[in-house]
């Protein structure tokens, strides 16, 4: 089930303010221009298990990093497999589905505060359920991207800070590291001007279509 049929699943990651989400919206559209079948969606989720994450990642509902993270694999379970619009679904319909993180995210960020492998068997189904074509990483310097979140919002989330974004980054890249053998990573540098940064997304993921 790992491996998608006749559509594709290109996950787009980064760390908070790398302008992954822009850059998936830019890529919806470039893909429609195409006439190519495709859909964007995020994590976590507009589902019941995603939006209380929101809550607690904005301070809302008290919880703790275990419960987190243990909701951040449910939710992705059910982004899957829901019957409204699951993703490995979509994907079999031959669809190309772009994702705005996936569980890459969680063991960049999860593993500030428990040990990375417990998150990475946490998200075996998920794994096992649907591995991506290719997951994107959006590269750009972590004081970089605090400007870009503290220059267009008022509130932060919890992890919205110099010292846990470059953690969140370094985390990104031993998590690559570590599953070189399994997964197809490919490196963007997010430094330069949005529309540079489209190009060369747009360049990597062609052949992949």
């Amino acid at each position: 089930m790992g491996i998608e049929k006749g559509g594709r699943f290109l996950v787009f990651e980064g760390i908070d303010g790398s302008g992954k989400s822009t850059q998936i919206l830019r890529t919806h559209e470039r893909l429609i221009q195409n006439k190519q079948p495709g859909v964007a969606t995020f994590e976590p989720t507009d589902g019941p298990i995603g939006s209380l994450i929101r809550q607690m990642l904005a301070g809302k509902v008290e919880t703790d990093q275990l419960t987190i993270a243990a909701l951040f694999a449910a939710d992705r379970t059910d982004h899957l497999v829901n019957r409204k619009n699951g993703v490995r679904a979509m994907v079999d319909q031959g669809r190309v589905v772009l994702c705005d993180r996936y569980y890459f995210s969680s063991y960049a960020y999860h593993a500030q505060y428990m040990d990375m492998d417990w998150v990475i068997r946490a998200n075996a189904l998920n794994a096992q359920i649907l591995r991506p074509t290719a997951t994107l990483f959006i590269d750009v310097d972590p004081d970089v991207c605090l400007g870009r979140i503290r220059a267009n919002r008022d509130c932060f989330d919890m992890y919205e800070k110099i010292d846990i974004l470059k953690k969140v980054r370094e985390n990104y890249f031993l998590a690559f590291e570590r599953l070189k053998d399994q997964e197809k990573i490919i490196i963007i540098d997010g430094n330069g001007p949005p529309d540079r940064v489209t190009q060369e997304i747009w360049k990597q993921i062609q052949p992949l279509l």
